[in-house]
């Protein structure tokens, strides 16, 4: 494996395998490990790249909303020179940056599996995000750790996978608080409706049934709108479907490599 950071970019990149590259971004309540689980399962055929997004793991934060994280990506992909537009896999808050990337950037992008995305969020999905910023701008990250836990997994996962819910926490409250508070304001404004028909990448879009923060009534209001778009609905996994069966994920992502 190779790793480095992307210092003007702010990105870490952990690179593994050979092949069609595959880019990783993780949602904004996880960081880049949360695809530990997937890229041992794709590395003998395609180049895996996990990305730790800017204010994630350490990294310090870019201000400004999506566009400016997605030009970064757009940057630092170019800078990985690769042989091919990659596959861009996206998980939550990493899905609407690759919609932001297919967007401003679209020869940066090849195909997109987007685990968890929509065109914009409910009025309580918006509130939701609203309250999370605000209670962790007055008492830290801790005091929505539980919440963010709650938004990942389902209730009968959570209390059966102790050690896992353990690690995801900690990997949370390493996330850059001004960083978090601007995805959420992001997050909380964000509406593709007008222009998701320019996206032409070739998309799977996928979801758990029991996703609670971007639920599956987001991700089919998004394939109707997407051209040529396909919807696969998960049952029995919730937000970050590649931690609760990792072999069904990679099996789903090689079908568009």
């Amino acid at each position: 494996m190779t790793d480095h950071v992307s210092t003007r970019q702010r990105i870490g990149v952990h690179r593994t395998g050979a092949g069609r590259p595959i880019i990783f971004l993780h949602s904004l309540l996880a960081d880049g490990s949360s695809w530990a689980g997937i890229t041992p399962l794709l590395a003998t055929r395609a180049e895996t790249i996990v990305l730790d997004l800017p204010g994630f793991a350490g990294l310090p934060p870019i201000e400004g909303g999506l566009a400016p994280i997605a030009a970064a990506l757009a940057e630092t992909i170019a800078a990985l020179t690769l042989p091919a537009a990659p596959l861009v896999v996206g998980n939550g808050f990493g899905s609407f940056l690759a919609l932001r990337l297919a967007l401003d950037h679209p020869s940066r992008i090849g195909a997109m599996v987007l685990i968890g995305a929509g065109l914009r969020f409910s009025d309580p999905g918006r509130a939701a995000f609203r309250s999370m910023r605000e209670a962790a701008a007055a008492k830290g990250l801790p005091a929505i750790a539980d919440t963010a836990m709650a938004r990942l997994f389902g209730a009968a996962f959570r209390a059966d996978h102790p050690d896992l819910i353990e690690q995801r926490r900690s990997a949370f409250l390493q996330t850059d608080p001004a960083q978090f508070a601007a995805a959420c304001a992001a997050l909380e404004t964000l509406d593709l409706t007008n222009d998701i028909a320019r996206i032409t990448a070739r998309t799977r879009i996928l979801v758990g049934a029991e996703d609670q923060a971007t639920p599956p009534a987001m991700a089919e209001a998004l394939a109707a709108a997407l051209p040529g778009a396909t919807l696969d609905i998960l049952p029995g996994l919730a937000h970050v479907p590649q931690l609760q069966d990792p072999p069904l994920i990679a099996g789903l992502i090689e079908r568009m490599t």
